[in-house]
């Protein structure tokens, strides 16, 4: 991978947008996406548009941060979820192997079914509860059988400085309410997209050092990727109420009291000890990294 040409899919999103600015100096970086008119196109429901694409860009690494995500409305428009979330990944892995790139794609807590009251391992059974996790599970396998160079990166409870996500929705909902009920029981680890997206660079910074001598082959696989720690959506809430100049009282609530069209894990919580085993990769704990991302400044 010495001259590197990457090809980031999907940089308008949360972890999308950190990317584009963190792999600058890794190589030249193509973005691509169907929602902002400022990007190159691809249509990832369209297994033409994306074959054209990688076939003009030609890249040597493939970032895919594009994905269904309305996990709500995946119920109702199973189609288009899965040709987002399953059978373009396989395209993708597919077009990666022919040039001999590396595909680096991101995956969710969503292919577990929550039952669990330790962290997730990749090892782990999957068994997703909705729409969004099989859809998202069944792109991992499409990668595994075509098989290559890849890193399934899986992560959890992402949030950011923009886009739509649990924490913009707590500081536009304590703009306008006096209290706040949030889910008490549902445990995970929040966690920041520039944190992902930084992890992402550190990874391709060592696949090409020849300090490390890396076999990717061996090494390819799937790979948890969340802060460190465990809280609540409440318990997450409260830390960012508390972060805020507004004095809004938040309330517990059961998963029973706030019923959605889906079922969410219970427990999401994903082990990161492979990761940090074979690359040394930590990400910090999820409140020091709230506070991180809360006193930055957004540029």
């Amino acid at each position: 991978m010495s001259h590197k040409k990457i090809l980031l899919i999907g940089p308008t999103g949360q972890v999308g947008w950190e990317l584009q600015r963190c792999v600058q100096t890794l190589g030249e970086v193509v973005a691509v996406d169907k929602i902002d008119s400022t990007q190159a196109y691809i249509d990832l429901a369209d297994p033409d548009s994306i074959r054209q694409v990688i076939r003009d860009v030609k890249p040597t690494i493939i970032l895919n941060a594009a994905a269904y995500t309305a996990v709500d409305k995946a119920e109702e428009d199973a189609e288009l979820a899965h040709a987002i979330n399953a059978t373009a990944v396989g395209i993708l892995a597919e077009e990666s192997l022919r040039l001999k790139s590396l595909l680096i794609h991101y995956s969710t807590d969503y292919v577990f079914n929550g039952k669990q009251t330790q962290p997730y391992t990749e090892t782990d059974e999957v068994n997703p509860l909705g729409v969004y996790g099989t859809t998202k599970l069944a792109g991992e396998q499409a990668i595994e059988a075509v098989g290559g160079q890849y890193f399934i990166l899986r992560t959890a409870w992402v949030y950011g400085l923009r886009g739509k996500n649990f924490l913009l929705t707590m500081q536009r909902l304590a703009k306008e309410r006096n209290e706040l009920k949030v889910v008490a029981d549902q445990f995970g680890a929040p966690t920041w997209s520039r944190m992902i997206a930084q992890a992402t660079t550190h990874l391709l910074t060592q696949l090409d050092s020849p300090l490390y001598q890396l076999d990717i082959d061996a090494l390819s696989g799937i790979y948890h990727l969340t802060c460190a720690g465990k809280t609540s959506w409440y318990d997450f809430a409260k830390a960012i109420i508390a972060q805020s100049d507004k004095q809004v009282r938040v309330l517990p609530l059961t998963t029973a009291e706030y019923p959605t069209p889906t079922e969410r894990p219970a427990y999401s919580v994903l082990s990161n000890a492979k990761l940090a085993k074979t690359f040394g990769i930590t990400l910090p704990a999820w409140d020091r990294a709230l506070d991180l991302c809360l006193k930055s400044v957004e540029n």
